[in-house]
């Protein structure tokens, strides 16, 4: 029988220096695992959750979850890095993370002092993500060893049920896309070129939204959706940390 780890939270405590990474909607923590380990080595101290209803062999467990539970567990994490001792934070993510570490940024919270996304569609644009989290279900119902005929009937349900759910996304994405004007943190966005997921063209439409900021745009041609573990993930890697490094770090304590 083939076993398969299921992904779990990263967390390491190096440096004074804290980073919050959020992954994708089909994804985990290992959408962001390379990153991680890349910040880690430059001193940062890095956590990467899974959202709720991720990381488990139900696809059916993401479908039950709401916008307003993973806004919730982004505010947990980010308590759960102050409680740690971390009271400035830095939070990206991945695509539909992107989308909770804007809204993070947007709202202002005390300690966050910049951030921004991966490959997010912060504005509405068109897309391929219902068809893409059918497949991912597919995938995981067969590594899960599901029947074909079992596989069948809760295929259905799932693609209904995925399209009420991308609705609640849409919804959250246009609300945070209403507040970028609040946003006066320094904000880091990129887009992958061979984006298959989203139409890349919207990251400018974010851009100009972004009022009351400096904002760092990063455009990756080779990279496809996940940009996080793509061809260009290591120019990625560096673009972050050099963004970081410009990042108002409040260490006279130190």
């Amino acid at each position: 029988m083939k076993i398969t780890n299921l992904p779990k939270p990263l967390f390491t405590e190096n440096g004074s220096r804290a980073v919050l990474l959020l992954h994708a909607y089909s994804g985990s923590s290992n959408d962001v695992r390379m990153l991680s380990r890349y910040l880690e080595k430059e001193n940062y101290t890095v956590y990467s959750p899974n959202f709720s209803g991720h990381a488990t062999f139900d696809p059916e467990n993401i479908l039950e979850k709401t916008t307003a539970d993973w806004q919730q567990d982004t505010l947990d994490a980010i308590q759960f890095l102050k409680e740690k001792g971390y009271q400035q934070i830095a939070v990206f993510g991945l695509s539909m993370g992107g989308i909770f570490a804007t809204a993070t940024l947007a709202d202002q919270l005390e300690g966050m002092i910049g951030g921004g996304f991966f490959c997010s569609p912060i504005f509405p644009v068109k897309n391929n993500v219902p068809e893409n989290f059918v497949s991912y279900a597919e995938q995981v119902l067969k590594v899960a060893d599901v029947s074909e005929e079992e596989r069948k009937k809760r295929l259905e349900k799932i693609t209904q049920d995925s399209h009420v759910q991308l609705e609640d996304i849409e919804t959250f994405s246009q609300k945070t896309a209403d507040k970028l004007g609040k946003v006066t943190v320094p904000f880091f966005m990129a887009q992958a070129g061979n984006d298959e997921m989203i139409d890349a063209s919207g990251v400018y439409q974010t851009a100009k939204a972004l009022q009351h900021t400096r904002f760092t745009l990063n455009w990756y041609p080779n990279g496809g959706h996940a940009v996080t573990v793509g061809p260009e993930h290591k120019q990625l890697e560096q673009d972050v940390a050099a963004f970081l490094n410009t990042l108002s770090w409040n260490e006279e304590n130190e």
